[in-house]
C-alpha cells in the first residue's frame, strides 16, 4: 500500500459503510498516519523547539510497526513478555509521543503518573518540551509511561536494545520450561543516520551479530540528512554491506510510506530466529513541507507557522487545526494494538498461573526481579577476612565476594570487556557457564573490547529487570562515561566495577594510571563510588552494592595487594555503609589532627598515624570509602566523624585533588595527582609523587601548627 499526500479530508471518515472495506482501511489507517504528523508539527511549532521533520517521515513506519506487529498492551506497559520499542533516535520524540497518546497507553508502574492514568494526555503533547510535562525533548525512562529507556544520545538506544534482546533471550533460557513459553518477546529499535555514525552502534551490533540474536530489529531511517546538511559532507558507509558483515540479515524498503513493504519487511525479520535484522527505510524528512521536505532545516527547528499549514494542505488536513485527532483514530488504535495486546497478555498471565502451579520457585525469582528484591538467603556464603599484613588486592576479594553472592542470585549476570582474568569477575561456581550463542542462559558474559557498547548494553539488561554488571579498568571507565550517566538519570542499579584503580599501577605508565577518572565518577548525581580500603570493607562495599535498588554504583579496585586490617584493633568494616567512618582515634576521641583517604591511601594513613604516636600526637583516621553515601548520612553523624572544631586535617587520594576541600577545609592539606604519573615500579612511583607515611606525617604537623596559630593556643 502507498501512503503519499492527497486532499482527503479527515472529516471525511468514518468511511460510509458502503464503501469496500479494504478501501475503509486504508482510509482509516492513512487518517491516523496523518494524525501522529500533525500532532508531531503542532507540538513542536507551540513549543518553538524540538525536531518535526522525523515524526513526520516515520510516521507510516511507527503505526505499521505498533498497529501491525507489536506486542504490547496499552492498559500494562511493563507486562514482561511485551514487544520492546526504543527510539534511539530520540529527537525524533513526538513521534513516540503520538504513538503513546493515541494507542492509549496508560502509565504503568514505571513512569510520573498513577497507574490506570493515560501516561501522556493531549495537554501533555500541547505542553512538549515544557516544564513538568511528560513530554520531555527526549525520552526519558521512569517520567513517561512507555518509555523503555532515555533516549537522545546518540547511539545509545541501539546499545540499550541489545541489551534487552539479550535479557529476553535469557530470560527465555532460564525461565521457559516444556509447554510455558513464558518469554519469546522480540526487541525493535529506531535508529537514523546519526546513530549510524556513532562508534557505540557499530560496537553494539557487532556484539549483537556474534551473539546471534535473533529477537532484534534495527530499523534505519535512511533520510540522509543531519543538522549540518546531506549526509554527503561526512558519511559514505554503505550500511547494507557493513551490517552483512557484522552477521545480521538485511532488508530494505524503499519508500517509507510503503506500509505493505514494511508489513513484509517486519515479516521476513520475524521469520528470521538465528541472526539480527537491519531494516533499512529510506524516508523523506519532514514529507510532505514543500519548503522543507529533504532539508536539514526540518531537523533541529520548527517548520513554522507557513510551512505547518502548507505541509498540513498537503495531508489533505483541516490547515488551521491544530492538535486535531478526529474521530475514530484512537479507537482504530484500541480494536488493533490495544485488543490483540490484551489478548496476548491475559493468555501470558492466565499461562503464568499454571507456571507458578508447577514451578513455585521459578515463579518466585520471576516475581523478585520484577519488583527488584533480592533473592533469599544471597548473603549466605560472603566471606570474612582475618587480618593480614601482607593481605590482598581489593580485586582479588571483589572476586571472592562476587561468586560468593552470585551462587545465591541466579538474576546477577555480567562481565567484562574481555578483562575477566584482570578484573576477577568471572563466574566460576558449578553451573554458571558463559553467555553464547546455543548457550544463552549462562551467567558469564564475554564483551569483547567494547567498553561503550559493555556500558549501553548493560543499561538494557537492567530496564529488562535483569542486575548485571560490567567490569574493566578504571582508566576506561572514560570509554564508558556516557551509559554510566545514563544509568544515573534512569536510577537503574547497574554494577560497574573497575580494577587498576591508581598510580599503583606502577609500571603500566600513565596511559593506564588513571588520576582524573574518580572526580569524573563523583560529579555524576546520582551515582555511587566506592573505593573501599581492605578486603573486610570490599564485604561490606558489595553489602551496600546489593541492596540498591535505583542507584547504579561504580567499584573502585586495586590490582596491588592492600593489608587486611585488624577489626579487633580498628572499627568494623560494617560502617562502610554510612560512606565515611571512624577506622582509627585517638584514646580520648580527640585527635590532635585527621587523616583521611580512600582505598589503598587508607593504610598509608595508618602507618603515619603510627608515627605521629610516637612522637606524642593523636591522629584520627577515617576512611572515606564513598563521598555519596557519607553525604546521605545526617549532619550529626558526619560532624561526629569530621568534628568542625578539629581543622588540622589531610586528605590523601592518588587521584585529583578536586572535591577534598569540602572536608579538610580551605585551610586543609590535600595529597594527590596534579599530574599525570609515570612508568616505574611501584615503590618508586609511590616515592616520586609523595604517597608515604613520612610525607603525611609532616602534613599533619603543618596542619597541627596552623591550627595551634589560628587558635592562638
Amino acid at each position: 500500500m502507498q501512503v503519499s499526500p492527497n486532499q482527503v479530508s479527515p472529516s471525511s471518515l468514518p468511511i460510509a459503510s458502503s464503501e469496500a472495506p479494504a478501501a475503509q482501511d486504508r482510509a482509516s489507517d492513512r487518517l491516523c498516519i496523518d494524525t501522529i504528523r500533525t500532532l508531531a508539527m503542532d507540538a513542536v511549532q507551540r513549543a518553538n523547539s524540538g525536531h518535526p521533520g522525523t515524526p513526520m517521515a516515520l510516521a507510516p513506519l511507527a503505526y505499521t510497526l505498533w498497529q501491525s506487529f507489536l506486542r504490547f498492551d496499552p492498559d500494562d506497559p511493563t507486562w514482561p513478555n511485551r514487544d520492546r520499542f526504543v527510539l534511539s533516535n530520540g529527537h525524533a520524540s513526538m513521534l513516540l509521543y503520538a504513538i503513546l497518546h493515541l494507542a492509549g497507553v496508560k502509565a504503568g508502574d514505571v513512569g510520573r503518573g498513577h497507574p490506570g492514568e493515560p501516561a501522556v494526555t493531549l495537554d501533555d503533547i500541547e505542553r512538549f518540551r515544557q516544564l513538568d510535562s511528560k513530554c520531555p525533548g527526549h525520552p526519558e525512562y521512569g517520567h513517561t509511561g512507555g518509555v523503555e529507556t532515555t533516549t537522545g544520545p546518540l547511539g545509545q538506544g541501539c546499545g540499550n536494545s541489545v541489551g534487552m534482546a539479550l535479557a529476553g533471550r535469557w530470560l527465555a533460557a532460564h525461565f521457559n520450561r516444556p509447554d510455558f513459553k513464558l518469554f519469546d518477546f522480540d526487541v525493535y529499535a529506531v535508529c537514523g543516520d546519526g546513530d549510524m555514525m556513532e562508534g557505540v552502534t557499530s560496537e553494539a551490533a557487532s556484539f549483537a551479530g556474534h551473539q546471534m540474536l535473533g529477537n532484534l530489529c534495527w530499523v534505519y531511517d535512511n533520510n540522509r540528512i543531519t543538522i549540518e546538511g546531506h549526509t554527503d559532507l561526512a558519511f559514505s558507509d554503505d550500511v547494507a554491506a557493513r551490517f552483512r558483515a557484522y552477521g545480521w540479515n538485511v532488508q530494505h524498503v524503499g519508500d517509507a510510506n510503503d506500509t505493505e513493504r514494511l508489513a513484509e519487511a517486519f515479516e521476513s525479520f520475524r521469520r528470521t530466529e538465528s541472526v539480527p535484522t537491519l531494516i533499512i527505510v529510506d524516508s523523506h524528512i519532514a514529507y510532505g513541507a514543500p519548503h522543507k521536505q529533504d532539508t536539514s532545516a526540518a531537523h533541529g527547528e520548527p517548520l513554522g507557522e507557513e510551512e505547518v499549514r502548507l505541509a498540513k494542505r498537503s495531508y489533505g488536513w483541516p490547515e488551521d487545526a491544530k492538535f486535531l485527532v478526529p474521530d475514530g483514530v484512537r479507537e482504530r488504535f484500541r480494536d488493533g494494538v490495544g485488543r490483540r495486546g490484551r489478548g496476548l497478555r491475559e493468555a501470558w498471565l492466565a499461562m503464568f498461573e499454571s507456571y507458578r502451579s508447577k514451578y513455585p520457585d521459578l515463579a518466585d525469582q520471576l516475581h523478585r526481579m520484577q519488583q527488584r528484591e533480592l533473592p533469599a538467603a544471597w548473603d549466605a556464603d560472603l566471606p570474612a577476612f582475618a587480618a593480614d599484613a601482607k593481605g590482598l588486592a581489593t580485586r582479588d576479594s571483589s572476586g571472592k565476594v562476587l561468586n560468593a553472592i552470585a551462587a545465591h542470585y541466579p538474576w546477577l549476570i555480567g562481565g567484562a570487556a574481555d578483562l575477566a582474568p584482570s578484573t576477577k569477575t568471572n563466574l566460576n561456581f558449578e553451573g554458571a557457564g558463559d553467555v553464547e550463542q546455543d548457550r544463552p542462559g549462562g551467567r558469564n558474559l564475554h564483551f569483547g573490547i567494547r567498553e561503550h557498547a559493555m556500558g549501553a548494553i548493560l543499561n538494557g539488561l537492567a530496564v529488562s529487570k535483569i542486575r548485571p554488571y560490567g567490569a574493566s579498568f578504571l582508566i576506561f571507565s572514560d570509554y564508558m562515561k556516557p551509559p554510566i550517566r545514563l544509568s544515573a538519570l534512569m536510577e537503574l542499579p547497574v554494577i560497574y566495577i573497575f580494577t587498576h584503580d591508581s598510580i599503583g599501577l606502577g609500571e603500566d605508565g600513565p596511559t593506564h594510571q588513571p588520576v582524573e577518572q574518580l572526580v569524573a565518577l563523583r560529579s555524576i548525581p546520582g551515582l555511587i563510588t566506592l573505593r573501599p580500603a581492605d578486603a573486610n570493607e570490599v564485604v561490606e562495599a558489595w553489602r551496600v552494592i546489593i541492596g540498591l535498588k535505583r542507584h547504579p554504583v561504580c567499584l573502585v579496585l586495586t590490582r596491588q595487594a592492600l593489608p587486611t586490617f585488624d577489626r579487633t584493633k580498628y572499627a568494623p568494616a560494617i560502617e562502610v555503609s554510612q560512606g565515611g567512618y571512624v577506622l582509627a582515634d585517638a584514646a580520648d576521641g580527640n585527635p590532635a589532627v585527621i587523616l583521611m583517604g580512600t582505598g589503598s591511601e587508607v593504610a598509608l594513613c595508618l602507618k603515619a598515624r603510627e608515627e605521629l604516636l610516637r612522637d606524642g600526637i593523636a591522629a584520627r583516621v577515617v576512611s572515606m570509602p564513598s563521598w555519596e553515601l557519607f553525604e546521605q548520612q545526617s549532619q550529626i553523624y558526619r560532624d561526629g566523624v569530621l568534628p568542625p572544631h578539629i581543622t588540622a586535617r589531610v586528605s590523601v587520594e592518588m587521584g585529583e585533588v578536586i572535591g577534598w576541600d569540602r572536608y579538610v577545609g580551605a585551610t586543609g592539606t590535600r595529597i594527590g595527582m596534579t599530574t599525570f604519573g609515570a612508568s616505574a615500579p611501584l615503590k618508586d612511583v609511590l616515592a616520586k609523587f609523595g604517597f608515604t607515611p613520612q610525607r603525611i606525617v609532616a602534613a599533619a604537623k603543618e596542619q597541627i601548627a596552623k591550627s595551634t596559630r589560628k587558635t592562638g593556643s
